[in-house]
């Protein structure tokens, strides 16, 4: 079981910057890869950011070179930070974890998605 826990959204002016953090807790250590995803009025949810446990990085095209996905290992704790801000990037944002699918290491396969609870990103023109 992991546990996800985002915070760091607000209201922020188009062009301005904001930075979410996902606190994960439970079994973090059989994590396979960690993203963010967010969902607007009326649309699917979609992915924006993810990072695999060794750290490579993939970007949804509309956020590339605006925002940046890290991690302090120590802490457990992911981030997205968000530059020059929109409207269109105005959405919930949700932490995901993916954990491990087949055995590794003391890992069993664990085929559940683990959610945050979302955070709520306001973009004002």
């Amino acid at each position: 079981q992991v546990q996800l826990v985002e915070s760091g959204g607000g209201l922020v002016q188009a062009g301005g910057s904001l930075r979410l953090s996902c606190a994960a807790s439970g079994n973090t250590i059989c994590i396979s890869s960690m993203g963010w995803y967010r969902q607007g009025p009326g649309k699917e949810r979609e992915v924006v950011a993810a990072m695999t446990r060794g750290g490579s990085t993939n970007y949804a095209d509309s956020v590339k070179g605006r925002f940046t996905i890290s991690r302090d290992n120590a802490e457990n704790t992911l981030y997205l930070q968000m530059n020059s801000l929109n409207p269109e990037d105005a959405a919930v944002y949700y932490c995901n974890a993916d954990p491990f699918r087949v055995f590794v290491g003391a890992c069993a396969p664990d085929e559940y998605d683990y959610w945050g609870q979302g955070t709520q990103v306001t973009v004002s023109s």
